[in-house]
């Protein structure tokens, strides 16, 4: 497959910046670097998450799927490669370091309604589909070796079960979880705590990640039959959607392709095929669906090609061939 690069080079800074990086493999001095990413972070776009994140921990979580949430916006700069030290970053985390929880968690503000088993008040609290997103945003910034990021996600690790990650959360929020089956591993808790684990060397979580990948790789091959915390692999699941918040085809393939022990998986490679085939209609993908807090951005345009959509389907496939 011919890689279209000079188009992606051909537009913003931070979608060049990637592309240089991750698909040119080009080297830049730290410098550079440096430069480069403060430059990105004072257009418009990016300064407004800053102000936002800035709020930290910002609006009451109630649905882990709002891309409007600070974990998600987060998680958004990890991807384009902002690190702890850039520009207003430090006095941001620093915010965030006050939200650990007594095992070194970092927390969310939310509200479990008492018809949920919740307590029906804003309180600090974490839970599997929102911890391994604050702490993969974190180790991808540059802290994977900082203490307190090691201890929250070896915390994590600790609590897998047999097929994975099931639906857990803080043991301040009682006998809460979500709605399946108690021993039902949670697909999307599996996949961001892979995404996380992808950051650190993955020979130190090697039986957690293969057991993670497999209860992922075996839902996409029950999909036709199985649900499981009522996420399905249907239509939806295989719309193109950035950026890459919650449970579809593009973040899936995108940390599933962080494992070569799995490129040459049966499930895997059926997956993918679904997104070679749609690159073999249109070289330039354009996104079939999209995030509203997000209509801004140019991933958000289900009219015109998207330069980001199609950076991240392009490192998927090379990650794949390697």
């Amino acid at each position: 497959m011919m890689l279209d690069t000079s188009w992606l080079l051909s537009t913003e800074d931070w979608i060049a910046y990637r592309t240089r990086l991750d698909l040119l493999n080009e080297s830049l001095d730290e410098n550079a670097h440096t430069k480069t990413r403060n430059q990105i972070l004072s257009q418009p776009l990016f300064n407004a998450i800053l102000t936002d994140l800035d709020t930290w921990p910002g609006n009451v979580l109630k649905r882990h799927n709002d891309s409007s949430q600070l974990i998600h916006k987060l998680a958004f700069l990890a991807d384009v490669g902002i690190q702890a030290t850039d520009n207003d970053m430090p006095s941001i985390l620093d915010k965030i370091r006050t939200t650990q929880s007594d095992d070194g968690v970092y927390q969310v503000l939310m509200n479990i309604p008492t018809h949920f088993s919740g307590t029906g008040q804003d309180s600090m609290s974490w839970m599997f589909c929102d911890a391994p997103t604050i702490l993969y945003a974190l180790a991808k910034m540059g802290l994977d070796k900082d203490a307190e990021v090691l201890r929250a996600t070896r915390y994590l690790v600790n609590l897998q079960d047999d097929n994975g990650f099931r639906c857990m959360a803080n043991s301040d929020l009682g006998k809460f979880r979500g709605p399946g089956k108690k021993t039902d591993p949670c697909p999307y808790a599996n996949l961001i705590m892979l995404k996380l684990l992808s950051e650190f060397n993955t020979d130190t979580f090697d039986g957690v990640i293969n057991k993670s990948v497999e209860s992922i790789l075996n839902l996409w091959q029950d999909r036709k039959i199985r649900k499981e915390y009522l996420f399905g692999i249907g239509t939806d699941f295989k719309k193109l959607k950035a950026p890459l918040i919650w449970f579809d085809i593009l973040h899936m393939l995108d940390v599933l392709s962080k494992f070569k022990s799995f490129h040459q998986d049966t499930r895997f490679k059926e997956m993918l095929s679904v997104l070679e085939e749609k690159m073999h209609e249109n070289e330039h993908l354009t996104a079939q669906s999209m995030y509203r807090p997000w209509k801004e951005w140019e991933f958000a345009n289900k009219k015109e090609p998207s330069r980001w959509i199609t950076f991240l389907a392009y490192r998927i496939i090379l990650r794949a061939k390697s």
